[in-house]
């Protein structure tokens, strides 16, 4: 008998989306012949998320809608919806419907091979120049937090053993990244090839700017690279004032007089302040991260749970 599946979708703006991908997950898991469940996370949607998602869940018995106190990020509502779930592999995916529920079996063939998170890795995905760089900066990124080669073709549509929550049970911080804290948890990763559809409706929530803030408290919020970059920039500009005291030692005794010019001074400290600014901003950003971890601030917040025994009114044709 298959193993029993808890899919998770976190939820922004996808009032029209939403409808579709339950209809797709019916058809390709009726047959499955194990129980399984959908978990939709509410990320604090500005449209009728909520209401469409308390609709479904008055109408299938095997979804549950969680509504979030506010806007939390992607991978918070994840993370919630995965301390959520019930059953044996959790998949997530994305609510837009470029993650075909069709290819759910691709990615369980891969964990009865004895891996314990595949990832369902586009051909081409549907994004724009800019938005595919900015995708791959941050999984070069991903890739040195997360330690592992497979940090290269991580993806929102993932399955991995529920089990491996029990690794980052206790994890409270604002600053999530599932990818990261599955590491924690296992080093036996796969991705395998799937379908990516041409998003449908409206356009990604993932901005430019978003991957970048992305990229960059994952950088800072679970690993030491930019500590470590700061530290070997202190090295690099050492030197570098070393061969300009030597230059300027040497040319007094070949020449007998020091090196002119007040522009030639002002640019050394320049360089010198700006490489001490940047490595105190790096320090500070760890700091900030320290203080609120200090705080104890929760990566998420919930305000209703719904489920299919509560009363909600249908969705409306």
């Amino acid at each position: 008998m298959p193993e029993s599946l808890s899919i998770v979708v976190p939820v922004y703006n996808s009032e029209r989306s939403l409808p579709l991908l339950v209809q797709a997950l019916e058809e390709a898991l009726t047959d499955y012949g194990a129980p399984f469940e959908l978990i939709l996370v509410n990320d604090g949607s500005r449209d009728q998320s909520w209401a469409v998602i308390q609709a479904l869940a008055g109408r299938y018995t095997w979804i549950t809608g969680i509504d979030l106190m506010r806007n939390y990020g992607q991978h918070n509502a994840l993370l919630c919806g995965i301390r959520a779930a019930k059953h044996d592999i959790i998949i997530t995916m994305d609510d837009d419907l470029q993650h075909p529920p069709a290819e759910i079996p691709k990615l369980l063939a891969a964990l009865e091979e004895g891996y314990d998170v595949v990832y369902g890795v586009p051909e081409r995905e549907q994004h724009g120049l800019l938005r595919d760089l900015a995708s791959q900066v941050t999984k070069l990124a991903l890739q040195s937090a997360m330690g592992v080669q497979i940090g290269r073709k991580v993806s929102a549509f993932r399955a991995f053993r529920a089990e491996i929550r029990r690794a980052f049970q206790h994890y409270n911080s604002p600053y999530v990244s599932i990818d990261v804290l599955l590491t924690w948890g296992t080093t036996r990763f796969s991705a395998v090839t799937v379908e990516h559809a041409p998003r449908r409706f409206g356009k990604s929530n993932y901005t430019l700017r978003k991957l970048i803030v992305h990229t960059f408290n994952m950088m800072t919020g679970f690993s030491a690279l930019p500590l470590q970059l700061a530290s070997l920039l202190g090295f690099v500009f050492t030197g570098f004032g070393v061969l300009v005291f030597l230059y300027v030692i040497v040319r007094y005794l070949t020449e007998g007089g020091s090196v002119p010019g007040f522009p030639f001074l002002a640019s050394i400290i320049a360089i010198f302040s700006g490489v001490q600014l940047f490595t105190l901003g790096i320090m500070g950003e760890y700091l900030a991260r320290m203080h609120f971890r200090s705080m104890e601030r929760p990566s998420s917040v919930v305000r209703q749970v719904v489920r299919h025994e509560m009363p909600v009114k249908e969705i409306e044709k």
